[in-house]
């Protein structure tokens, strides 16, 4: 089993999302292209908030701390869960 660290939003004000979605998109792909960030996007009901697996913890608090959904409050809060991925390469 490999170690992932899930980064999970709860949704704030989306109203301010198209605001910010351009600078929140280039940091996600910032993160994925340097392999820190495996996966990320919304739950289906855009209310329900969004998550996030990156490679180690350090890089998931790094994002969620400095992502410009948090700081402009289209996402209200964040955690970070360890999870143990049963099928890994």
């Amino acid at each position: 089993m490999a170690t992932k660290y899930v980064l999970l939003h709860e949704s704030g004000d989306l109203g301010k999302a198209p605001l910010h979605a351009a600078e929140h998109s280039s940091r996600g792909q910032e993160s994925h292209d340097r392999g820190d960030l495996l996966m990320y996007g919304p739950f289906a009901n855009a209310g329900d908030g969004a998550m996030a697996v990156f490679t180690t913890r350090e890089s998931a608090e790094e994002f969620a701390r400095d992502d410009p959904f948090v700081v402009n409050g289209v996402v209200r809060s964040w955690h970070v869960r360890e999870w143990m991925e049963a099928f890994s390469d």
